[in-house]
């Protein structure tokens, strides 16, 4: 079945799509969240509440792309959860170092305005990995989306870890830049 089928299903609130929207994505979900969260149950639970969340999204919405709109579903509660996990107890993996790489990056807390300001970072961050020629857009993406650890990126882009690093240096340090030309204030972490 194809995602306009599934779509359609979802309009008509037919069940069935939640089964036909598992069926088709259901292994590109887990592969998300399980690079988010440790516990497999707990990426699981996560895939399902985003089947959930589509559920109660389609209808109003009618997404361009299904298997983005259930990628971006199941990280955003994925990482919620791990969020969530390591305040309790804070804890090492592929999440906190990869998000942590980005700390040079993230602008500098505003308050009330916070969530106005979160929306406009994500579009620029999205305008910038729009400019990024195909391999360095892959590469941040699956370092930075999918959370790979930098050896897999290497493997899966045909380069070396040394290489790979190198490079992730560098997108960082121009979407720091990116980001400054479009005004958006970007703050040093001191530890």
């Amino acid at each position: 079945m194809d995602d306009r089928e599934i779509i359609e299903l979802f309009w008509q609130r037919d069940q069935r799509a939640v089964a036909e929207a598992s069926d088709k994505y259901g292994g590109y979900c887990r592969a998300i969240a399980g690079r988010i969260l440790p516990s497999p149950e707990d990426a699981e639970e996560c895939v399902n509440d985003a089947l959930y969340r589509a559920w109660e999204a389609i209808p109003p919405q009618r997404p361009g792309s299904l298997s983005a709109f259930l990628g971006r579903l199941t990280r955003n509660l994925s990482l919620d959860r791990w969020r969530r996990d390591t305040a309790r107890k804070r804890g090492g993996g592929q999440a906190a170092l990869a998000l942590s790489e980005l700390d040079e990056c993230v602008p500098a807390p505003s308050g009330v305005e916070e969530e106005l300001d979160v929306r406009l970072l994500a579009d620029c961050v999205e305008r910038f990995v729009r400019t990024l020629p195909d391999t360095q857009r892959r590469v941040f993406l699956r370092r930075y989306w999918y959370l790979c650890s930098v050896k897999e990126v290497a493997a899966q882009s045909g380069m070396s870890v040394s290489r790979t690093s190198s490079m992730l240096f560098r997108l960082r340090k121009s979407l720091k830049q990116y980001l400054e030309k479009e005004g958006i204030m970007v703050y040093e972490r001191t530890e």
